[in-house]
């Protein structure tokens, strides 16, 4: 990536130098911002946030051609497995770089915050084109629920890029699955973005190779190859934040919902949390105060979240092989099916730290009724499967499949 001119021996690394020092400027400004943010930001999300987003939209949209896709219709890119490839190789690499054996972290959704016990509660009196799947009938169902940051690496709470995810593993759950690794389980991974980052495999490759270089912001700012409304996209939404409990999380990217219907989800934090960062704006921020929150929230609570779906009804408005693109609620608003509750508990102890060591989280742990879609989703199989495989060979924590019976007391 950093190619010499000709006749000035150097100027790559001089550029790359350059770069740099440029973005470690970005980076200072942006860690002063998330500690102002508790101070103007939820105004200025009430007052422009979704007027922005619809404006964004309006223009990434109207770039798009119309493949003449149906509903819940892919179409596989030819470069996709050279992306693909690519991807994990960034990752594996930065991986061997960064950690030594039994020290291993995920690759992205790095940091943990918390794995806490829940349930999963199907709702009853679904209509009946929601009624596929886990959702078929009213049902309840153990699960594990994991809140993380962003990654690759694992910065303070207050210097992060403002990201937040929630997966949400469900045990128990009968029928064949997609992946032999896991005969009970089907995994919901979601963010707290409502579109993905990058739009494709294509894309996400390029960004992979701009982070590993520890320069990610000129993957979006990149003249030659600017994505701008992208940045500008996640930028609504990645913002400091204060309590993984509270927050909303997007799928952004499709999943079948039964035969031939595709559809998005949403986790809707349904209580009031803690919501304390102490230090704000100058002062010492607790490190992890993220987890420090949702410790001091269940001890003294339960919470919830509805699990809501989208449908998808306009297959060019809600395309599946582009992440970029917010499938719009005017079309086919949110509906919930499903609860998750999760109980007053402990959960900051050695015991759930293992248990985040071994599980294996991916979309492809589920049934065939709610296979994923989509370009994203399909690199997203081979490349959880064999980044989870590295990280459990390397800390000697061999893969084992979740019952809800663990002892983390």
């Amino acid at each position: 990536m950093s190619t010499q001119i000709a006749g000035r021996p150097g100027a790559g690394a001089d550029r790359d130098a350059f770069l740099k020092a440029l973005h470690r400027s970005l980076q200072a400004g942006l860690r002063v911002e998330r500690r102002l943010e508790p101070f103007f930001r939820p105004a200025f999300n009430r007052a422009f946030r979704e007027p922005l987003a619809g404006f964004l939209q309006y223009l990434i949209n109207r770039r798009r051609p119309d493949e003449g896709l149906g509903l819940a219709e892919e179409r596989v890119a030819p470069d996709e497995e050279a992306s693909l490839d690519s991807i994990i190789a960034s990752f594996a690499d930065y991986l061997r770089r960064t950690y030594q054996p039994g020290q291993f972290e995920r690759g992205g959704n790095t940091k943990t915050h918390g794995i806490v016990r829940a349930e999963l509660i199907v709702r009853d009196g679904l209509p009946s084109h929601l009624r596929h799947g886990l959702f078929a009938t009213p049902a309840r169902y153990p699960a594990y629920v994991r809140f993380s940051g962003p990654g690759p690496d694992m910065p303070p709470d207050i210097e992060d890029v403002g990201f937040v995810s929630m997966t949400v593993k469900v045990m128990g759950v009968p029928g064949p699955k997609l992946m032999e690794d896991e005969k009970f389980t089907q995994d919901f991974l979601a963010v707290c973005t409502p579109t993905f980052v990058t739009p494709n495999t294509r894309e996400n490759a390029k960004l992979q190779l701009w982070s590993f270089r520890d320069l990610p912001v000129f993957y979006f700012l990149n003249p030659l190859d600017t994505h701008l409304l992208d940045f500008f996209m996640q930028s609504l939404w990645n913002e400091t934040q204060y309590n993984p409990l509270g927050a909303r999380y997007w799928s952004c990217v499709p999943y079948l919902l039964g035969h031939g219907q595709a559809m998005m989800y949403s986790f809707i934090p349904t209580s009031q949390v803690v919501t304390d960062i102490p230090g704000v704006p100058f002062g010492k921020v607790p490190p992890n105060y993220l987890r420090d929150n949702m410790v001091a929230t269940l001890e003294r609570q339960d919470v919830e979240f509805d699990l809501m779906v989208q449908v998808q009804t306009d297959p060019h408005a809600m395309p599946i092989e582009n992440a970029a693109v917010r499938w719009p609620e005017r079309l086919s608003p949110f509906i919930p099916v499903a609860t998750i509750h999760i109980p007053r508990q402990v959960f900051d102890t050695p015991a759930h730290r293992e248990l985040g060591k071994r599980l294996s989280l991916n979309p492809w742990h589920c049934l065939p009724e709610h296979r994923p879609l989509g370009n994203q989703s399909r690199a997203r199989r081979r490349m959880y499967a064999e980044l989870s495989r590295l990280r459990q060979e390397r800390n000697g924590t061999p893969h084992v499949e979740p019952t809800g019976n663990e002892l983390l007391g």
